[in-house]
């Protein structure tokens, strides 16, 4: 098996909105803002290459929406999902499996693409199935009004529509070294890979565990549906990495690619930060 960072892009988003009710005073330690009190993050998905099968979990935010829309995220840096995959030798076209943690625009809007005339949708990824999971789905598909800006069915649809849709039924093995936990506090049933490398257990955390600032139990996302839950899912998820010294490899830290925690007597907190290639 072996393991590739696969860096699809940085936007902006509010720091208030990241952080819920925790003050400005104590996040922008670890996420200082600029002036309209955004805070740069990375949209970070991870390749997995064990034996035939080239495994991507997530992929940013794509680039087909409008300029209309895109203007709101400040899109930075001079990476994309495409350049990040030509770095490790790959094309879309090797890609056997997309795996989607979840269907929030920044998470799977790399998986459909224009076609060559912009008239209709493509497969980003041809050869490859992609996985959701049935509660999730209809979630996404049968939108809330807080999460309807949030699914954008063109990210969505035209997967089932292709098909190229495939569902997880449920938490555990998926594939070889491969495993899923749902957690339902962010958004009905996210899916969390757990990936064995070696002696080691790699954590996808996505939106359980956006970055190492949102450690403390209190520093929960305003975009969460249910902040409670994710709460009670995340001290959890927590006790047991800590426990385990599970590696969490951090989708939208801007500045800590993966990171390891440690059970003090303030709670679980921050060990160690490093990126994946010095433990590969």
């Amino acid at each position: 098996m072996q393991l590739y960072t696969i860096d699809t892009g940085y936007f902006k988003l509010d720091g208030g909105a990241m952080f819920g009710v925790v003050p400005k005073v104590l996040w922008s330690r670890t996420n200082p803002t600029d002036e309209n009190n955004l805070c740069p993050w990375a949209m970070r998905s991870l390749l997995i290459e064990d034996g035939n099968r080239l495994i991507l979990i997530d992929n940013g935010i794509g680039d087909k929406q409008d300029d209309k829309f895109l203007k709101h995220y400040y899109l930075h840096g001079d990476v994309n999902l495409h350049s990040s995959l030509a770095k490790h030798g790959f094309s879309a076209d090797d890609i056997t499996d997309i795996f989607l943690t979840h269907l929030h625009f920044d998470h799977c809007g790399g998986s459909v693409k224009w076609n060559k005339d912009r008239t209709n949708f493509e497969m980003t990824f041809k050869n490859a199935k992609y996985w959701s999971n049935k509660q999730h789905w209809q979630w996404a598909t049968e939108p809330n009004n807080r999460e309807k800006a949030s699914f954008l069915r063109d990210n969505i649809i035209p997967i089932q529509e292709a098909g190229h849709l495939n569902f997880v039924e449920k938490e555990g093995d998926l594939f070889n070294n491969f495993k899923t936990l749902f957690v339902n506090g962010h958004t009905e049933a996210q899916m969390i890979p757990h990936i064995t490398y070696k002696d080691k257990t790699i954590v996808f955390a996505a939106d359980l565990l956006p970055s190492t600032g949102h450690i403390p139990l209190p520093y929960v996302m305003g975009y969460d549906t249910r902040p409670l839950l994710t709460l009670t899912e995340k001290e959890k998820f927590l006790k047991h990495a800590a426990e385990q010294e599970y590696i969490l490899y951090l989708q939208h830290d801007n500045y800590s690619e993966c990171c390891t925690v440690e059970q003090t007597d303030r709670g679980v907190r921050l060990k160690e930060t490093f990126t994946l290639s010095e433990i590969l």
